[in-house]
């Protein structure tokens, strides 16, 4: 069985899709979620699907041997849904291309440090793009700079909003985030 925490920062619906997706997996379970923020709505989904919490600082992740060290222990992958942070180069060498993360947009493109959420999806329609979408990659010591496992692309219409495209993205990580997870895993394991 290979054990995956998930490091989310917001609302959690990825991180909820996520858990739901392995809930009856015989190979996959999700035995954590960790954030960073205190009042994350990403707790409450992850409570009432009978995963446990963990709230740290970046003291704790950047500079906490024991944290790290119970991180080791405890999984396998590490799942970025929606965190902010960047992942300290420890963690990254120790799970070498098992730090997965997803980007609402079609990486290289509207990536880097600050560009998140709706600043992406507003970036896009201020840029008149005729198309956006998702990336998912393995995480390096920069920002949406790790190399890509999966792109999907959706059509940007002259009358969408960030709104509209936001639905549109979200809809994209939904369907396939949490295959190409179990494809990645999977892979890696023979």
């Amino acid at each position: 069985m290979k054990r995956i925490a998930i490091f989310a920062s917001g609302s959690g619906s990825n991180a909820e899709n996520i858990i739901r997706y392995f809930s009856n997996s015989t190979k996959i379970k999700v035995v954590s979620v960790l954030t960073n923020n205190p009042n994350a709505k990403v707790i409450e989904r992850a409570k009432i699907l009978n995963v446990s919490s963990i709230i740290f600082s970046k003291l704790d992740l950047y500079e906490s041997q024991d944290f790290f060290d119970n991180l080791i222990k405890e999984v396998d992958y590490i799942i970025l849904a929606g965190f902010l942070w960047l992942m300290p180069k420890r963690i990254i060498d120790q799970f070498p291309q098992k730090i997965i993360n997803i980007h609402p947009a079609l990486l290289p493109k509207y990536g880097g440090k600050g560009m998140f959420g709706m600043k992406v999806h507003q970036s896009v329609i201020d840029n008149k793009e005729k198309e956006t979408g998702i990336t998912i990659h393995y995480v390096n010591e920069k920002y949406d700079e790790g190399t890509i496992i999966f792109q999907k692309e959706v059509n940007v219409v002259w009358n969408d909003t960030s709104e509209t495209v936001a639905e549109k993205v979200h809809q994209l990580e939904y369907e396939y985030y949490p295959k190409v997870i179990e494809t990645v895993i999977l892979k890696d394991e023979f």
